[in-house]
């Protein structure tokens, strides 16, 4: 896997519809899913958009009209609103990615992503770093790994952000889509078998936002997230290396960990400011 450096450029030969962005939400966090959807909506490349939401959800699913997106009913758990999403994709639709329902796209996030993957034919994927956020926008931290983030894919923390990945839509089929059967790992799993099939190009570019909430997850998810993510890893390990994995899970749970807890830190001390100030 090779990072792939990008010139300023201006992509000028894409078809208008061969992205599609996949957004579940249960329709409660309204002012962030608009934001979310003017991310997708400003883009350079324009990409179709598919919200998968409850029906009660109306206030979203008319938002998502006036965006001209397609609606879809939650089919019942996130990776299976996902999977639903995908599904629904086109003949043209030749890229695919989902979007949380508060997390945004950099300007020009897609045209980067379609750039590198079309100067890789080998690739598959193609990621950038991603800019951690507040409630409000603020930045918290940066996402910077690079190539780097897919050499320790299979042992080592997961360090390509979800939200500004972009995939071929034909290796999604290839590999099943997510697995509907985890309930935190499916995106590093999702990696995990795409890699198989194909190289990961990294896109030296912020090109995606997350927006960290401290107080979204408990203790007890956390810990869920931890032991699915290392079950799933040692599904892709050889027997050999199975033996070898206590040598760095306890390491890269602990450094998880402090990074979480840097990142509260961050956070509320941010939010502490901007309250006395």
């Amino acid at each position: 896997m090779k990072a792939y450096p990008l010139p300023d450029f201006r992509y000028s030969s894409c078809v208008s519809n061969e992205v599609l962005i996949v957004i579940p939400t249960l329709g409660q966090r309204i002012g962030f899913l608009t934001q979310t959807l003017e991310s997708i909506h400003s883009q350079s490349v324009p990409a179709d958009i598919i919200l998968v939401t409850p029906a009660k959800a109306t206030q979203a699913r008319e938002l998502a009209t006036s965006f001209g997106a397609k609606v879809l009913d939650d089919p019942g758990s996130l990776p299976k609103a996902i999977n639903l999403g995908v599904e629904a994709a086109k003949a043209h639709h030749a890229y695919v990615n989902w979007l949380g329902d508060d997390d945004l796209l950099t300007p020009e996030s897609i045209e980067n992503c379609i750039f590198a993957l079309r100067n890789r034919p080998n690739s598959v994927l193609a990621y950038g770093a991603c800019r951690y956020i507040d409630d409000i926008g603020a930045e918290l931290w940066i996402s910077k790994a690079g190539r780097w983030a897919d050499r320790i894919l299979g042992w080592g923390p997961d360090l390509i952000p979800q939200p500004g990945m972009l995939m071929r839509k034909e290796s999604w089929n290839q590999v099943g889509g997510v697995d509907d059967t985890l309930s935190h790992a499916f995106d590093l799993d999702l990696l995990l078998k795409l890699r198989r099939v194909g190289e990961f190009t990294s896109v030296d570019r912020v090109v995606s936002c997350f927006r960290w909430h401290p107080d979204s997850l408990t203790v007890s998810d956390r810990q869920k997230s931890l032991n699915e993510s290392e079950s799933i890893k040692r599904r892709y390990l050889s027997p050999t290396q199975n033996k070898f994995k206590w040598i760095w899970e306890q390491p890269v749970r602990r450094a998880t960990k402090v990074a979480a807890a840097r990142l509260n830190k961050r956070a509320y001390r941010l939010s502490a400011a901007k309250t006395s100030g």
